[in-house]
């Protein structure tokens, strides 16, 4: 085999691989669009609806954490093909939820699966050679940015259909179960996903690394390497140092003195990726374009928006990360994080809120009107006070039923800047964080002990998003808008300084080399 046809057999590899990404990407945004209607449903508060939304990030956090080690027992595969399955079994629980407690487990199983987050990039870092390593990684990255953009389509769609006076419509029962039926969608990737991982073959390194050189070989044949065989063998065959080690020794050696400037480059990245806000703004798409007064069909409609600039804008860094680097991509997204996260906290900073004359019609001869009259010709500090006035007026649960069409009534703010802000913000992510940190966390740490080191940064990564997903309700009802978002920029600040001064280039070096230069190890 020539080298043009393996560098496309490594790429179709790579493709089917980071299909993964794609499911984790629906999976995770898909919630966005239905998260409104299961509240209503299940009459849920802000700490259920975050709990909610955060609930497969809580079985990411478990599944990170012992992922990675067993996938350094087991293989890589095996790994793949035990995270599509989860992916399955979710999305049929969810779409037949008859409650909430049944959605929740439903949700964390699947949450079992954001494994692929750190597996996929495991292993297409260890099938591609070190020229196409960052555009091969970046890949998974790019299919995440296509679930959220189609998790969002989809939920437009749905949400459109379900208004249609059509009899196909009510056979369906799309009006009634318009959730279920954005739930239930991902069975479509899912289950591809499935089946392509059946037909995957075992991580070559993994098996060199693991005494299993004739497959490793096999493999390898197939694949576009950096050097000769011989040579790439020798070089894996040596950076394993000996005798495999004990899953004892591994955890030891990751919180070594040789792997501390590792670690910490690997837990930083894993940290502002999230504590940036992402999901919050991906998760709660509409939920926060509602806030700048649209109504609920521009507001999904605006989600669509972030979901193509998310592809757009991932395209860009995947034609730049092997050519203008990891560090540069990552200062220009983070000073576009905050930059953006300060425009959108002084525009709704700014904004004020008052329910003048008609903001009640629709309720026109309604016990609710009644309550609610009261409210209406006065002027309110902020979001926090309009938010707090509606639930002492009608009751905690009827203000979470009508609070959002209230405030679309009552705030006067630009949303054009709003919009702007968010997609700012959705740029720069896209171009630095989002695929960045998948491409570098691998390359850091060393082939003996990726796995484990692999768990230990995915485990805070997912600690920290679901912090950010779990309070963002609570943050909007209690802190507002403006107080929310600046906070993000300001982590984004602390998140560029750190990166400036600690965070070093890895574009164009092999696995191998990365090890000696980061870690001071041999591999003579």
């Amino acid at each position: 085999m020539d080298n043009n046809n393996k560098h496309a057999h490594t790429l179709r590899i790579a493709l089917a691989v980071s299909l993964g990404g794609f499911v984790f990407g629906f999976d995770a945004s898909v919630i966005s669009g239905a998260v409104r209607f299961v509240a209503q449903d299940f009459n849920l508060g802000d700490l259920q609806m975050g709990l909610l939304v955060g609930a497969p990030t809580l079985g990411g956090i478990l599944s990170a954490s012992c992922a990675g080690p067993l996938s350094d027992l087991y293989g890589r595969r095996t790994l793949l093909l035990i995270l599509a399955a989860l992916y399955v079994l979710s999305a049929g629980f969810s779409a037949f939820a008859p409650n909430y407690e049944v959605l929740m487990a439903a949700r964390a199983i699947g949450g079992l699966a954001f494994a692929s987050l750190a597996m996929a990039p495991i292993y297409i870092s260890e099938i591609a050679s070190a020229r196409s390593r960052g555009r091969m990684v970046a890949i998974n990255q790019f299919n995440i940015v296509l679930g959220l953009s189609a998790a969002y389509f989809v939920n437009f769609v749905i949400l459109r259909v379900s208004g249609l006076d059509a009899e196909w419509v009510r056979s369906l029962g799309i009006a009634e179960n318009t959730w279920r039926w954005m739930l239930g969608f991902e069975l479509l990737p899912a289950v591809l996903w499935l089946l392509l991982m059946l037909r995957l073959p075992e991580s070559p390194r993994w098996l060199i690394i693991n005494g299993r050189e004739a497959e490793g070989r096999k493999v390898l044949e197939n694949l576009e390497l950096d050097s000769d065989l011989e040579t790439e063998i020798a070089d894996i065959r040596h950076s394993a140092h000996g005798e495999i080690a004990t899953l004892g020794a591994r955890i030891k050696d990751v919180f070594s003195p040789r792997m501390r400037f590792a670690l910490v480059i690997g837990l930083i990245l894993s940290v502002i990726q999230q504590i940036t806000g992402v999901n919050a703004i991906y998760f709660y798409a509409p939920t926060v374009f509602e806030q700048s007064g649209i109504g609920t069909d521009a507001a999904f409609a605006q989600a669509v928006a972030v979901g193509l600039t998310n592809v757009v804008f991932t395209i860009v860094s995947m034609l730049l990360i092997d050519r203008l680097g990891r560090k540069p991509l990552l200062i220009i997204g983070l000073s576009g994080i905050a930059v953006s996260m300060m425009v959108c906290a002084v525009s709704f900073n700014n904004a004020s809120y008052a329910l003048e004359k008609g903001a009640l019609d629709r309720f026109d001869g309604s016990a609710l009107e009644q309550k609610l009259t009261p409210l209406e010709g006065r002027q309110f500090e902020d979001d926090v006070a309009l938010k707090a006035a509606i639930s002492e007026a009608v009751g905690e649960q009827e203000a979470r039923k009508i609070e959002s069409e209230l405030i679309q009534a009552a705030i006067q703010i630009n949303p054009q800047v709003v919009l702007f802000g968010i997609l700012l913000f959705v740029a720069s992510f896209a171009v630095s964080l989002g695929p960045v940190m998948w491409v570098m966390l691998p390359e850091i740490f060393p082939n003996k002990v990726r796995g484990v080191a692999m768990a230990v940064t995915g485990v805070v990564n997912s600690g920290v998003s679901f912090g950010v997903q779990f309070l963002f309700p609570w943050q909007l009802t209690n802190l507002g808008v403006a107080i929310t978002l600046a906070g993000y920029a300001g982590f984004a600040i602390i998140g560029l300084i750190l990166v400036m001064w600690l965070v070093p280039e890895t574009r164009g070096k092999t696995l191998e080399e990365l090890e000696e230069e980061l870690t001071g190890a041999q591999t003579a």
